[in-house]
C-alpha cells in the first residue's frame, strides 16, 4: 500500500465544449466517452481524501493547467482565466484513499 491518495478528473460537457473549440483546425470530434476512456491518475498526500474540497481548493491550478496542457500546450487557447469555479464546472474529481502496488517490481520514475 502507497502512502498516497489518488485523484481522477474527469471532463464534463463544458470541458468538452472548449475542446472541441479550442481550435478550429483541429480534427475529429472528442467525446465525452472518449476523452474520459483513459484518465490522468494524480498520486497526491494521503490527507487529501480527508477534505478533498480543501484540498482542491489549494490545488486546482496544477489539475486545470495539467489537464490543458495534455491537450493544448500553446496558452493562448487556454481560457483567459482559470478559476476554481471554471474548474468545478468543467472537471467532476474522484478521491481515492487506497492505493496498492500490485506489482513485485520497484516503481521508476520514467521522467528520471
Amino acid at each position: 500500500m502507497l502512502n498516497r491518495a489518488a485523484i481522477l478528473i474527469k471532463y464534463k460537457q463544458p470541458a468538452l465544449d472548449w475542446l472541441n473549440n479550442a481550435e478550429p483546425e483541429a480534427e475529429g470530434i472528442i467525446t465525452l466517452e472518449s476523452v474520459n476512456s483513459d484518465r490522468t491518475v494524480y498520486l497526491v498526500r494521503e490527507e487529501a481524501y480527508d477534505d478533498t474540497e480543501l484540498f482542491l481548493k489549494e490545488n486546482y491550478r496544477y489539475f486545470f493547467e495539467n489537464e490543458l496542457f495534455s491537450w493544448y500546450t500553446a496558452e493562448e487557447l487556454w481560457p483567459e482565466k482559470l478559476s476554481l469555479e471554471l474548474f468545478s464546472k468543467w472537471f467532476e474529481v474522484e478521491c481515492h484513499s487506497m492505493v496498492l502496488d500490485a506489482e513485485e517490481e520497484e516503481l521508476a520514475d520514467d521522467e528520471i
